[in-house]
């Protein structure tokens, strides 16, 4: 035994166990940037029965909360036309989203209500949770953008969020922009970048920060996003800051998951070297070659840790939770016969001509099974799966195809399941 002097909270702050979303461990991307815009909304929030906004030498009569699509080509003048052009942005999404894709449809009376203006003029707290925690990393059919002008927004969009605490966390935000403004200003042989310097070197400036507002700092965010990407990645990080830490009392804190002597890693990686040596017993036989396992099963699988002296019930009860079942934990470590996941979409493969990226799609889900022993449909939705199809599997196959596959991976999955 020996004690860690944790004053800098890091424990604490590790330890939290955020909710998934998708089968992932932290928020995407994605859903970072829909919550944030929803939040955003909500921050900007008033409604006066007529606004008149000027923008680009005109005047217009807000009377709809949704914009047409024209007001996106001008820079924000007010905060309410921010709003609109947030709410446009959120609004957008949800009308593109393929009501037939299988992640949707679990959520498609949400997706269809919000699919629509209107609903939009005054969505309530409960629907503004459900959209956070439901529906924020839902795929789309919108343009792929790069992965630095999302984070770019990101960026911005907390920003504007932190603007009116001006807290720390937004002073550090700040100086995030002004040093990408700054390696942006290296780049005025590229055309792009040269024409949008004035924003480039004004936002660099003390006096443009004193008076910054969230439409300011949206026309940043508009005319930088796409230029992020010729900053070359060996300079945007790091990033330092100066900051004081304040250290209060002392208080003792356990290690739940400490990667120690007996912890659930260490259960995982001595149990998947022992089973992996047993295939010559019927139950672990079972779950590799994708057949049905019963209760018995289930016993001579933690009959086989027990003997081996790995774990204990603790981290055992704890793998039965994680991952639903302990034939799904066992299926985990094990993978699946190559041979059998072929066979299985082999049979899937035939009786249709398929094109390239369909079956390079198909290859890595099965590379996916032998490692890993299932596949949750989900994460066909992210890389390096979209890598093959941005937009996702319903992009390059049918939705009686879909359904084929997602019946498949199901199958596979119940497999290991006691019956």
């Amino acid at each position: 035994m020996f004690y860690l002097f944790d004053y800098c909270r890091n424990q604490e702050y590790f330890s939290q166990e955020p909710p998934s979303s998708g089968g992932s461990l932290s928020e995407s991307l994605r859903a970072k940037l829909f919550n944030a815009r929803l939040e955003l909304i909500g921050v900007l929030e008033t409604r006066p029965a007529m606004v008149k906004e000027v923008k680009s030498g005109y005047v217009a009569e807000c009377e709809t909360v949704v914009p047409q699509a024209d007001e996106d080509d001008f820079d924000p003048k007010s905060k309410r036309l921010v709003q609109r052009q947030v709410t446009r942005r959120l609004y957008t999404q949800f009308a593109s989203m393929n009501f037939e894709n299988f992640v949707v449809r679990t959520h498609r009376p949400v997706v269809e209500k919000f699919a629509k203006a209107e609903a939009w003029a005054k969505p309530s707290d409960t629907d503004k949770d459900e959209l956070a925690h439901q529906i924020a990393g839902l795929p789309t059919q919108l343009d792929r953008e790069s992965e630095d002008a999302k984070r770019f927004d990101l960026l911005v969009l907390n920003l504007q969020l932190a603007l009116s605490s001006r807290e720390p966390f937004y002073e550090r935000s700040k100086k995030q922009v002004v040093a990408i403004a700054g390696l942006l200003e290296e780049k005025s042989t590229i055309s792009k970048v040269r024409k949008q310097m004035s924003y480039i070197q004004v936002v660099q400036t003390d006096p443009w920060w004193e008076d910054v507002t969230v439409p300011m700092l949206e026309v940043i965010r508009r005319r930088l996003r796409d230029l992020v990407q010729f900053i070359e990645k060996k300079k945007r990080q790091p990033i330092y800051t100066d900051f004081e830490d304040l250290l209060g009392d002392e208080t003792e804190v356990g290690f739940r998951q400490f990667a120690g002597q007996d912890t659930f890693e260490r259960l995982r990686s001595e149990a998947q070297a022992s089973l992996r040596e047993h295939f010559d017993i019927d139950a672990v036989r079972k779950l590799w070659t994708s057949e049905p396992l019963a209760q018995h099963d289930l016993n001579d699988l933690e009959s086989i840790l027990n003997d081996n002296q790995i774990g204990n019930p603790e981290y055992v009860e704890q793998a039965k939770q994680e991952c639903e079942s302990f034939g799904l934990f066992v299926r985990s470590l094990v993978g699946l016969d190559r041979e059998v996941a072929r066979r299985l979409f082999g049979e899937f493969l035939q009786g249709s001509e398929y094109n390239a990226n369909q079956i390079e799609l198909i290859n890595m889900v099965i590379n996916h099974l032998v490692d890993h022993g299932v596949v949750g449909v989900s994460i066909l939705y992210e890389s390096p799966f979209t890598d093959v199809s941005p937009q996702g599997p319903d992009a390059i196959f049918s939705a009686e195809q879909i359904d084929k596959i997602t019946q498949l991976l199901e199958e596979i999955r119940s497999t290991a399941v006691a019956a």
